[in-house]
């Protein structure tokens, strides 16, 4: 395998093309792969978790900023892009990422864990709840 097969092997999570089609079937274990590599080849480090959950705290804002721009009552500021829903989302699955990487875990696993909690507790509780009901 020359070195250019090897940049677009989906089993290289290292050097992952986020340009080509298996970019779009992106796994967390692979978004958990390729953060860790872009942080250490490209960011040079971690920043430590306490500024990292600070980094959350803001992006989450940037988010909640656009959706009650968008679907609430207030309206968008001259030169605030109304198209960056998106991309806000993904600063703050980033440094979601960054965090688990850093804590050791398994983004998969917990999810699965919580999923299969969320299951079992809330089995009958959304279809009794009366103001769900349209």
């Amino acid at each position: 395998m020359n070195s250019q097969d090897k940049s677009t092997d989906p089993a290289n999570k290292d050097s992952l093309d986020l340009n080509n089609s298996e970019a779009r079937d992106l796994t967390l274990a692979d978004a958990q792969s390729v953060v860790d590599h872009w942080i250490k080849t490209i960011g040079v480090r971690y920043f430590s978790e306490l500024t990292n959950l600070a980094i959350l705290t803001e992006e989450v804002g940037e988010l909640a900023r656009i959706i009650s721009r968008k679907y609430g009552e207030q309206s968008f500021k001259k030169g605030e892009d109304a198209n960056s829903l998106g991309d806000e989302m993904a600063d703050v699955l980033w440094v979601l990422i960054c965090l688990a990487n850093q804590t050791g875990i398994d983004l998969t696993d917990a999810f699965r864990k919580n999923l299969d909690k969320k299951t079992k507790r809330d089995a009958l509780r959304h279809l009794q709840n009366e103001k769900l009901v349209d």
